[in-house]
């Protein structure tokens, strides 16, 4: 308790889930132990509530704590199988409990003020903002709030598509999967009448994996119809669902919009992960861009500069996103046959590039041209139109 006088800290984390986690450490890391910290949040994370992949490079910070990694995954579609050799990058899970245990240390260390609290508002006046808790009492008065609470954007996309999936962790009696190589997209599932979806699996050893069900489409399933699906992807792949073993089931929702979300909503109030635009619109991939963020905002603290990581994707990138969610939320392109056409006429190393928003122009160009071009055309044009008129409507 702090009496109602707020605790004065140079930097304040709102939330406490992933961004904050992977910002606390790389503040550790980085030697900012005279840095005055504060974490606000309700709920202490601990344990496996989550799973994360991504790509990189060996030798990452996170090496230390990586359930698994792959340099071969495979993308299937109903016509064909192909193995993507990913050198020099890999292709690399990390699980909730060692990021939150690293960043509880981290919290330890720096010696962080922690609120078990709900937020109820920030308010900034430009040098200083205070942190109210749910009963409107000050808690916290900071240099700067970094903020990662989930948010909706400012205003509505003109595609608004979810990233929905249910992962099973599977375990089997008998050496079942294959621990060299992951399964990055499996097209050979019944796709939606409107939207995408595949399947993955991510072996952690020949007997233990995570098998998921996604898709890319407007809304969510229910919870029977993500475990009709797993079931229906597990006999596709020739494994009977009662001989394997349910050890955790996961399940998650992430927005895929050309809507903004405002990085910087007030001068000293920065938010970070999705409701800082770290998800990529065409794909909802968000892990690596809140890897960038954390240690973005850690390096511009230890060299004394306001905390302000840079857009997690060049703008291009989320104009060609916003095309892409076009011509499939239209139907102008069919999300297996983009997908096939991306990783067909590119390397493997490049489309990851490009969807972490690592590429130049000259290889954008090249993406661009691996598209269906009269479909995106079209869709390119419906874009410009839906711009214009969206900005005639808009007051002011």
């Amino acid at each position: 308790m702090n009496d109602g006088v707020p605790v004065d800290v140079d930097v304040a984390l709102v939330g406490g889930g992933g961004a904050a986690s992977l910002v606390l450490a790389a503040l550790d890391r980085h030697g900012l132990a005279g840095l005055r910290v504060a974490v606000v949040d309700p709920v202490r994370r601990r344990g496996q509530d989550r799973t994360w992949a991504f790509w990189g490079r060996p030798g990452g910070e996170l090496d230390g704590v990586l359930s698994a990694s792959w340099g071969h995954v495979e993308v299937v579609t109903p016509a064909r199988r192909r193995v993507l050799d990913l050198a020099p990058l890999r292709y690399a899970m990390v699980r909730s409990a060692p990021v939150y245990a690293r960043a509880a240390e981290a919290e330890r260390r720096l010696g962080a003020v922690r609120f078990d609290a709900a937020v109820a508002g920030l308010d900034d006046d430009g040098t200083r903002v205070v942190v109210r808790g749910g009963d409107g009492a000050p808690l916290v008065r900071a240099s700067w709030v970094l903020d990662s609470r989930p948010r909706p954007p400012a205003r509505p996309g003109r595609t608004s598509w979810l990233q929905h999936f249910r992962g099973w962790w599977v375990a089997s009696e008998v050496a079942l999967f294959d621990p060299r190589r992951a399964v990055l997209m499996d097209f050979r599932t019944p796709q939606p009448g409107r939207g995408v979806s595949f399947g993955y699996v991510l072996p952690v050893s020949d007997r233990f994996a995570l098998v998921e069900y996604t898709e890319f489409s407007p809304a969510r399933l229910t919870g029977d119809g993500y475990d009709r699906a797993l079931r229906g992807y597990l006999g596709r792949l020739g494994w009977d669902p009662a001989a394997l073993v349910v050890r955790e089931v996961e399940d998650g929702v992430i927005p895929m919009t050309d809507a903004p979300f405002p990085r910087r909503p007030s001068p000293r109030v920065v938010r970070l992960g999705t409701a800082g635009g770290a998800t990529r619109p065409s794909t909802g991939f968000t892990f690596s861009a809140m890897l960038r963020q954390a240690e973005q905002v850690a390096a511009a603290l230890a060299g004394g500069r306001a905390p302000v990581p840079a857009p997690a994707y060049p703008r291009r990138h989320l104009w060609m996103d916003a095309v892409a969610l076009r011509a499939l939320d239209t139907g102008r392109v069919g999300g297996p046959e983009f997908f096939d056409r991306l990783f067909d006429r590119n390397p493997a190393s490049r489309v990851l590039r490009f969807l972490d928003g690592d590429t130049g122009v000259v290889e954008d160009l090249a993406v661009m041209r691996s598209s269906p071009l009269a479909p995106m055309t079209s869709a390119v044009l419906g874009d410009a139109v839906g711009r214009l008129w969206g900005r005639l409507r808009r007051p002011g």
